[in-house]
């Protein structure tokens, strides 16, 4: 029984392959002029490696205040040969949180999983980066230690460059299908 099951799976399987391979090679043109308008369509690739190579600017200590108006500090540093920026944030509040958030290249990839308060460790991708503006986006990928999709998480980071001295970050915790923008304004400490 079990014999016959893994035969018929595997022509399932083998059959599902040739069909794929006999569809892609009759592809009509006008199914490949959809699919160029769609990569036409879409934002360029990210340079991953000039993205990582603005992040590593901020290597040092800066101080600031949140969109609250709390005291708040980040340093960051340069570890693992310099593959890796490691950023630990803390604030001067009555809870005195202190987070980390490690960013590196995964080959055409930015990512960063942050340590959060929450106990969780949200992924997130790079998406954008401009240099002119000096805006860099980050959007959740996915999590470590995340009940759900509802539970509260972050998912969304941005960094404005302003100049080679200040900074702003903004930090999107997402719980319930809501959204709360945290902003951080920064300035490199000497």
């Amino acid at each position: 029984m079990n014999k016959t099951r893994n035969r018929i799976l595997l022509l399932l399987f083998y059959g599902g392959v040739l069909l794929a391979t006999a569809a892609a090679q009759t592809t009509k043109p006008e199914a490949t002029t959809q699919v160029s308008a769609a990569r036409a369509a879409a934002p360029a690739t990210l340079d991953a490696a000039q993205a990582f190579e603005k992040l590593k600017t901020l290597a040092g200590r800066w101080e600031g205040t949140n969109s609250e108006g709390i005291k708040v500090q980040a340093i960051y540093e340069l570890t693992s040969g310099d593959s890796a920026l490691l950023e630990r944030t803390s604030e001067s509040g009555p809870e005195h949180t202190t987070m980390v958030t490690v960013f590196h290249v995964d080959g055409p990839r930015l990512l960063l999983t942050h340590y959060c308060a929450a106990k969780n460790q949200p992924r997130m991708r790079a998406v954008s980066y401009s240099p002119e503006s000096g805006t860099l986006v980050f959007e959740f990928l996915d999590a470590t230690n995340l009940a759900s999709s509802d539970a509260g998480h972050m998912h969304r980071a941005v960094y404005h460059f302003i100049d080679a001295d200040h900074v702003t970050a903004q930090w999107t915790w997402r719980q319930g299908g809501n959204e709360v923008t945290h902003e951080m304004y920064y300035t490199r400490q000497r």
